[in-house]
């Protein structure tokens, strides 16, 4: 049993010698190199796209409210409707109005009446006195009497204009193109001015308010690019110029108020509702470069890195390059930091199982 045993072991103890020399002997460079594909990293030539969310506005939006005091007697539209400039909204009952203004123009008559005979005077006077029938003070006193009468005629006259504009006003028309978005008065009810009684949205210019973080107020001006992809209408573009940029931030969420007009001549976005914006601004003339983002690897501790091919002596290794990312565009992304060169084979395809100092070869893309 004794010699069994030296015997088994001393097998076992040539095996083990016989294998290990090869494995140990195997190196680096006599490992199977692994296919990948490279692109070589470029400069950036593509700028920058932010891409922001914000709510849709009308750029008219109002409440409409009577002109003058009084019950309601019609109301024309109903909410929803689409209406035009001048349109006949509502009115009120004009009765009181009516035989007010019925007043002032007997008065204005009145006073017309009273200047035709005032210059029939003057005349009859004047005509005496050229044959020295009556003094002259009595001339200069018809005189004046018709310019107390014409005086008088020209206040009834106003006080007739006054009453007509009241009367016309106690009907209320469309101030601009528009769909009415509410209606808050029925036939019947005593309206007064300034109280609203309808809702007037104008859907034909419609502004995407979006807040911006406010180191980029430098970047965005009037000529900036951008258009529009509303919720409603799915992934259909729609471009939108910047109006305003309010100078204002948000002392919380540091950003500023930023407004754009969207070009929507078939009237099809909701005001209310939400949309985004993506801005495209231009390239920063810097050494900025451009690589594929097939190319970026997320590390755990959140930051990215990537493989270049390294063809030093003839053999082409992949080494790690840590990278910092600055935006993305498409299917590029912009990256910062001094370990990548222009011209460097970065690899975009079987990068996932590569470990730096690792062989690789280098197939079509």
């Amino acid at each position: 049993m004794t010699i069994k045993f030296w015997l088994s072991g001393f097998a076992c103890f040539l095996l083990t010698a016989c294998g290990t020399p090869a494995e140990d002997n195997i190196s680096d460079n006599e490992r199977a190199a692994v296919p990948v594909s490279a692109i070589p990293a470029e400069l950036a030539t593509l700028g920058e796209q932010l891409s922001l969310t914000g709510t849709l506005t009308a750029e008219r939006q109002t409440r409409l409210s009577p002109r003058a005091d009084g019950l309601v007697a019609h109301v024309h539209v109903e909410a929803g409707d689409h209406v035009e400039t001048g349109q006949l909204l509502l009115e009120l009952d004009p009765a009181l109005a009516q035989q007010a203004l019925m007043r002032a123009r007997a008065q204005e008559e009145e006073a017309n009446a009273s200047v035709r005979e005032a210059e029939r005077l003057v005349n009859e006077a004047q005509r005496l006195a050229e044959r020295q029938a009556i003094p002259a003070t009595e001339v200069a006193s018809r005189v004046a009497a018709l310019n107390l009468a014409r005086a008088s005629a020209a206040s009834a006259q106003a006080a007739t204009r006054e009453q007509e504009e009241l009367v016309e006003r106690h009907s209320l028309p469309a101030p601009f193109p528009g769909v009415v978005a509410e209606k808050l008065t029925e036939v019947g009810e005593w309206v007064q001015r300034g109280a609203p009684v309808l809702s007037l949205v104008a859907i034909d210019r419609v502004r995407l308010d979006v807040q911006v973080p406010q180191e980029r107020f430098e970047q965005l001006d009037n000529q900036t690019q951008a258009q529009v992809f509303a919720d409603t209408l799915g992934d259909t573009p729609l471009p939108a110029q910047i109006i305003a940029r309010v100078p204002v931030t948000d002392p919380e969420a540091r950003t500023f108020l930023l407004r754009l007009l969207v070009n929507d001549p078939q009237g099809r976005l909701l005001p209310g509702t939400s949309a985004r914006a993506e801005i495209s601004l231009p390239p920063q003339a810097t050494d900025t470069l451009a690589i594929s983002r097939d190319a970026l690897l997320r590390q755990p501790d959140g930051s990215h890195s990537v493989y270049i091919v390294d063809n030093t002596n003839n053999e082409r290794i992949a080494r790690r390059r840590q990278v910092q990312i600055l935006y993305e565009q498409g299917g590029q992304v912009a990256v910062a930091g001094d370990t990548l060169r222009q011209g460097d084979p970065v690899v975009t395809r079987g990068n996932e199982a590569l470990t730096d100092g690792q062989p690789v070869e280098v197939v079509e893309r």
